[in-house]
């Protein structure tokens, strides 16, 4: 890990406090310079973190922690991904260069890691709720002078839980809540939906915004008035607002106070805002105007979507650092997925793509740019993404609903509800199935096995390599299969030549790998291919083990489990997936339900969170790699070492 230089003023920073007592507001654009430039430092080094989004709140970050007394007061950020300036003014500055590696400090704000981490965050739109939580608990407890601020992004107020904590904020008029919107016109990919033309409005509306400073000058100075022309001067601003924007404003319809837009890069200007806004009772929300990657060239004039997450580059040139494998290598899963799905649908009239937000990460992009009338990207609402698949499914089209294995918890009511219990035939192609990496445990899609394979109706399945996964594909879009759940891992497949002709699979149906005698090995999905090299390894071992690759943990295999149960007295079952409810306890319901006694081992994740670190580190850690499909292997054989396996041979 290298060593990074930290600016003059930065490098007087451990804590907030030091920002707010050793400098005064006209040092504030120079310390956003250096905190700017020690994210681009690092990151550009280290890899593996997000990029665009904390660039962007540069500013704002500093503005709020020199404004407001955190963590007294309490700052809540929403996903977490625009964090690292404020992890870095909040005692985390030597340990930056940890991020999101194994041991070090999570890419997202953690409760556990700081104080000043209100609420931790991962998936979107969950920051207004909390702070309102916070804030009416402090009102509730006497504390009516602790500020709640909620930094939401524009593609997070996408979501229902942003509408829906709104909604019940603008009743709790007695709190002291601040919603700053980071209006930069991105979540990963563009944003989209009538609530971006709607901010595009306002941001773009010239009378407007010419009058909103003399409207803002009066709000600000409220005190000087008392109660009756704070009134007068709101009833003004709201007046004013609706009429030159030519429609109702939203937000103060659920009646918060509107204020905005303003210049988010101006650290100066929004520390003299949020300073008036402090002395303004009740909730209030700032639209602030920010760029994506900010104060670095080559992320602004560049393709956004790439810069938010670019791995490792040149700071200097912008060259993002890619190493090129000596030989061909297979493919990612998502990128299968993507141009299969084209494949699919141009035999097929009837295949519709659906993503909440995540064209690019599942490569359902290919399908959107291909085929733009039959894709659609709903912004960050999962709920809506599965409830509107179900509409399409009821006349008669068959949608793909893609989605991120742990994104999709948000939605298991509409799952449930409204395809499941219709029967529909949505298929769900669940991206990032089974621990994911850096992003750590909000992310790892760990769940989806078992609460998939709870729902009648649901079939669910999980291709071993990139083959298994087209012909799953394949098969889902046929008539009437119903609900159908594909998950398949991040990262890449095992197949150099992955183009295979596409066939359909008997719904429930497994198959045998290899043959054996001593112990069988059921597995489901990609680590299929770690127990294939587990029994190489045992080769010289003289070994018989038989692999069976089942394909679907709903419905199962009833006849492959029949043999296994008859001829084996030592089963491994692995997975990529919860220990608890997933595919090794369907094994075990199978063996109790048909009245089979065999010796069981289940390999997966186990019943704890796991946080942040590379894949293999983590199949390490959990247990079902390689190396622990061996090691369980011989110690269920009682296999020791070549030694013990002489002397028993002999």
């Amino acid at each position: 890990m290298g060593i990074y230089k930290v600016g003059p003023f930065l490098e007087k920073i451990t804590f907030p406090e030091d920002l707010r007592e050793k400098f005064n507001i006209e040092d504030l654009p120079q310390i956003s310079e250096e905190l700017r430039q020690y994210i681009i430092d690092v990151i550009s080094e280290i890899g593996n973190s997000h990029f665009g989004a904390s660039l962007g709140v540069i500013e704002l970050t500093v503005a709020l922690h020199y404004i407001f007394k955190t963590p007294y007061d309490q700052l809540v950020w929403d996903v977490g991904h625009q964090a690292y300036g404020h992890k870095i003014l909040t005692g985390r500055k030597n340990i930056f260069p940890t991020n999101r590696i194994r041991g070090g400090i999570s890419g997202f704000p953690k409760r556990s890691e700081s104080e000043y981490d209100t609420f931790g965050v991962g998936h979107s739109s969950t920051s207004i709720s909390a702070a309102l939580g916070m804030a009416v608990a402090n009102s509730y407890k006497g504390d009516k002078k602790r500020q709640h601020i909620a930094v939401i992004g524009d593609g997070a107020m996408t979501a229902g839980l942003a509408f829906e904590g709104m909604n019940h904020s603008g009743f709790e008029t007695d709190t002291n809540l601040l919603v700053i919107l980071n209006d930069n016109c991105m979540s990963i990919d563009p944003n989209v939906g009538a609530l971006k033309e709607y901010l595009t409005d306002i941001t773009t509306s010239h009378t407007y915004n010419k009058v909103k400073d003399e409207v803002w000058n009066l709000l600000g100075k409220i005190s000087k008035f008392g109660p009756d022309a704070q009134s007068i001067v709101s009833k003004i601003s709201s007046a004013l607002k609706g009429s030159l924007i030519k429609q109702s404003n939203l937000f103060e319809s659920l009646n918060f106070r509107y204020f905005g837009p303003v210049d988010g890069h101006d650290v100066i200007g929004l520390t003299k805002v949020l300073k008036d806004l402090k002395d303004i009772p009740g909730p209030k929300i700032l639209h602030c105007i920010t760029r994506k990657g900010a104060g670095y060239k080559f992320s602004e004039e560049g393709n956004a979507t790439q810069w938010h997450a670019p791995g490792i580059f040149n700071k200097d040139t912008g060259e993002i650092v890619k190493v090129l494998p000596k030989s061909p290598q297979p493919p990612k899963y998502q990128e299968v997925f993507g141009h299969t799905i084209v494949e699919l649908a141009e035999k097929n009239k009837k295949i519709m793509g659906i993503t909440p937000a995540m064209p690019t990460g599942s490569s359902l992009n290919i399908m959107m740019e291909a085929m733009p009338e039959r894709t659609f990207d709903v912004g960050i609402a999962e709920q809506h993404a599965v409830t509107f698949s179900a509409g399409l499914a009821t006349q008669g089209l068959i949608p793909f609903c893609n989605i991120y294995s742990s994104f999709m918890q948000r939605a298991f009511d509409q799952v449930i509800h409204d395809v499941a219990l219709q029967n529909l035939n949505v298929v769900f192609c669940l991206d990032r199935g089974g621990l994911v990496g850096a992003d750590g445990a909000t992310h790892h899609g760990a769940y989806d096995i078992a609460y998939m394979r709870c729902i009648p109706n649901m079939t669910v399945s999980a291709p071993m390599n990139e083959s298994e996964l087209r012909n799953l594909m394949y098969t889902a879009q046929l008539e009437n299969v119903g609900p159908f759940s594909i998950r398949y891992p991040r990262g890449k497949g095992v197949m150099k030549e992955w183009k295979t002709r596409m066939k359909s699979i008997k719904i429930g149906s497994g198959r045998k790998i290899t043959s054996g005698k001593d112990l069988a090995i059921l597995t489901f999905g990609h680590p299929g291919n770690f127990a294939q090299d587990a029994i190489k390894d045992l080769d010289s071992y003289g070994l018989s083990i038989a692999h069976y690759d089942m394909r679907f943990a709903k419905p199962i295999d009833e006849m492959i489990l029949h043999e296994v149960f008859t001829k084996f007295d030592k089963i491994i079952t692995v997975e990529d997936g919860c220990l608890m409810g997933g595919f090794g306890s369907a094994i075990l319901e199978f063996m109790v339900d048909q009245k089979y006694s065999a010796e069981i081992v289940r390999l997966g994740i186990p019943d704890k969170y796991i946080h942040h670190g590379t894949q293999p580190e983590l199949w390490q850690e959990c247990g079902f790699d390689t190396e622990a499909i061996t090691k369980t292997i011989k110690s269920m054989l009682s296999i020791k070492n070549n030694r013990e396996k002489e002397s028993i041979n002999a």
